[in-house]
């Protein structure tokens, strides 16, 4: 990354967690995957700590799949200020930001997947990516997982990363080094000229990455995928062990 710093992590974020969290089976039958425990805790739950933590103070957080349960539970927290986002139709990752985009003000903001359980190695991943955000070169800014290291994930990449941070999407029929973690650095700028429809996100990062403005940053630590119910049992056995 380049020498200079943008050390301002934004204090406003957007939780994604309307998915219905289908892989996961019965364990999402009756409720939704943000409220699913690990070692005792609902993982959004787990990510509202640490975004309060790191000096975030209001989040938005989209409902869809058994909304009213989410939002029961999440108002009877008193940190960060949440708002909530229905959403009569699923609208995918993108589309959901999107459908929110008003409540940012026009300020670049953190998106966070509300199921994603990780460890930082060597310092909180809010703040280092606060200190690497550019807004002047970037529109978005992952952090990345390597695939080598990523419990339970069986995929092929997502990315490959330059000395610099730009990230270049892996090609068809190759493998790539890094995975998208699921925590990002978003400018609303991205998403000018969309409608709000049901779109993933991959949208935006192919269309940042096509301006040059796509960058990401290494997450040293561990990083679970706990879409499915092998990858909460490992979740669940390596919170307990280690907290």
């Amino acid at each position: 990354m380049s020498n200079q710093v943008h050390p301002e992590l934004p204090a406003q974020a957007m939780v994604l967690a309307a998915g219905y969290g289908k892989r996961l089976g019965a364990v999402t039958r009756a409720r939704p995957k943000p409220l699913v425990s690990v070692a005792g805790r609902p993982v959004i739950d787990r990510v509202l700590d640490r975004l309060s933590a790191a000096g975030v103070t209001r989040c938005v957080v989209n409902l869809h799949y058994r909304g009213e349960m989410l939002r029961e539970h999440l108002e009877r927290r008193e940190t960060p200020e949440i708002e909530f986002s229905h959403e009569e139709e699923l609208l995918d990752t993108g589309g959901g930001v999107l459908n929110a985009l008003e409540r940012f003000g026009g300020e670049p903001f953190l998106s966070v997947n509300s199921d994603t359980i990780w460890r930082d190695a060597f310092g909180d991943s809010f703040r280092r990516l606060g200190r690497a955000w550019d807004p002047e070169r970037m529109d978005v800014l992952l952090l990345m997982q390597s695939t080598v290291t990523a419990i339970g994930y069986r995929g092929l990449g997502d990315f490959t990363m330059a000395p610099s941070g730009r990230l270049t999407r892996r090609r068809p029929g190759r493998l790539a080094p890094f995975l998208y973690a699921g925590v990002q650095i978003l400018h609303p700028r991205i998403f000018e000229g969309l409608e709000v429809r049901p779109f993933s996100l991959n949208l935006i990062f192919d269309r940042a990455a096509e301006a040059g403005r796509l960058y990401g940053m290494r997450h040293e630590g561990d990083w679970i995928d706990i879409g499915t119910p092998d990858g909460l049992e490992r979740a669940e056995s390596l919170l307990r062990r280690t907290g």
